[in-house]
């Protein structure tokens, strides 16, 4: 019975610490997608770049590419109305953020951020866009 007892407080105790853990580490790859979002809103595409992991940052070699292909390709994360985190999940082994983002237009989109720890704290590894809701391929 005592064992019991031990086993089952030491189970609530992971418990807790697992969910605090998942919940700090949303916060964290929360935090890194704002701060990329709130540097492009300022135009500080250089500050937006550090963002991106290593491998991102030598794909795109330079601030100057990485805005171009984000004012090009992702208007919608340059200029958001409204940003809404909605799940993160594990796939592959790989954290994804679901992102949905209102543009200045009204229109909503959905993005998958890929995320990966590095030294320097979580960043992002490449951006999906999914299809948006009430769109029918």
């Amino acid at each position: 019975m005592r064992t019991g007892l031990i086993s089952g407080v030491l189970g609530a105790v992971l418990t807790v610490f697992l969910a605090f853990s998942a919940t700090a580490q949303q916060a964290q790859i929360e935090g890194t997608i704002n701060s990329q979002i709130e540097a492009f809103k300022a135009d500080d595409f250089a500050g937006a770049f550090t963002y991106a992991t290593p491998t991102l940052q030598m794909l795109f070699q330079s601030p100057e590419n990485f805005k171009r292909m984000v004012t090009t390709g992702y208007p919608m994360v340059w200029r958001p109305a409204e940003v809404r985190y909605l799940e993160l999940r594990d796939r592959g082994g790989a954290l994804w953020q679901k992102v949905q983002i209102t543009d200045g237009k009204g229109a909503v989109h959905l993005l998958d951020y890929k995320m990966e720890e590095t030294d320097k704290g979580w960043r992002i590894a490449g951006v999906v866009i999914l299809e948006a809701p009430g769109v029918a391929a």
